[in-house]
């Protein structure tokens, strides 16, 4: 399994805790996703006037699988094998949404 892990950062940054992720675990992705827009419009009065969310899912979605499989792979090149692309493409992923193993 890889060194990286989301959780394990998550963990390190006081975000979650093992009871939060065990509620987590007994969400399916829609609910959670459904609870991180509704927590996220709290503040806005339960309006994201202006972000459009509907086009930008493809983003939000692949953002969360690079994630993924750096998680619960070796390497980057295992997590790009895992995903079905080249590691090229992945770079340019990785790049593209900012994200790094550190």
């Amino acid at each position: 399994m890889s060194e990286y892990s989301i959780i394990n950062k998550l963990k390190d940054q006081n975000k979650v805790n093992d009871q939060l992720l065990t509620c987590i675990n007994n969400l399916t992705l829609e609910d959670l996703i459904a609870v991180k827009l509704e927590l996220s419009t709290n503040l806005l009065n339960h309006r994201l006037y202006g972000l459009d969310i509907w086009n930008n899912m493809n983003s939000i979605t692949k953002e969360a699988v690079l994630k993924f499989s750096l998680s619960v792979t070796k390497n980057k090149t295992d997590a790009a094998r895992f995903l079905g692309i080249t590691q090229q493409n992945f770079r340019r992923a990785l790049k593209n949404y900012n994200i790094n193993q550190d």
